[in-house]
């Protein structure tokens, strides 16, 4: 997305070092302006819900298709990386279903005999979804964005909920 942008602002590919410059900026501004956001929100139930799964002795991954540094900073004013102790990011690679893929792969080096079908994939959107079926997860869908519940009931996940604050399967 960032060449892409880049390109047809620019009219030509980035040099190397010019993409990390862009980089570096990105993260620095968005460590500051993280804290000041309006539009800042977590939402009803998350952290219940993450307390819960470690409690029940569940070891959790973050996937984002945002590059790592941007992913934990989003997660820094609820101090929400506490939970997380594996992931992947889009600065691994640009395909989610590759993301998913690539986080399930460190959990198995973390716990012996792990497969992907005992992975919980969740998810607000159709892609996370079909992203946790091609990883051969169990893809969970949360109606906390623009997408309802039937909606994510279509992509045939495997169980759907209206929020956070639902019953988490499983717990």
């Amino acid at each position: 997305m960032v060449l892409a942008t880049f390109q047809g602002v620019l009219g030509r590919d980035p040099a190397h070092d010019e993409l990390g410059k862009l980089y570096a900026q990105y993260l620095l501004h968005l460590a500051e302006d993280i804290w000041t956001s309006e539009q800042y929100r977590v939402l009803p139930g998350a952290e219940l819900v993450l307390v819960r799964l470690v409690e029940a002795g569940v070891m959790l991954g973050l996937v984002s298709g945002a590059m790592e540094g941007a992913a934990r900073t989003k997660l820094m004013p609820a101090n929400l990386n506490r939970f997380f102790v594996f992931g992947a990011y889009g600065s691994d690679s640009p395909d989610r279903a590759d993301l998913t893929s690539l986080a399930i792969d460190t959990a198995t080096r973390l716990v012996d005999k792990l497969t992907p079908a005992q992975v919980y994939v969740v998810g607000d959107t159709p892609h996370d979804i079909e992203a946790g079926k091609a990883a051969g997860a169990v893809p969970v869908g949360v109606a906390s964005g623009r997408y309802s519940t039937d909606e994510l009931a279509a992509t045939g996940c495997a169980h759907v909920l209206g929020s956070l604050e639902d019953p988490f399967p499983g717990l």
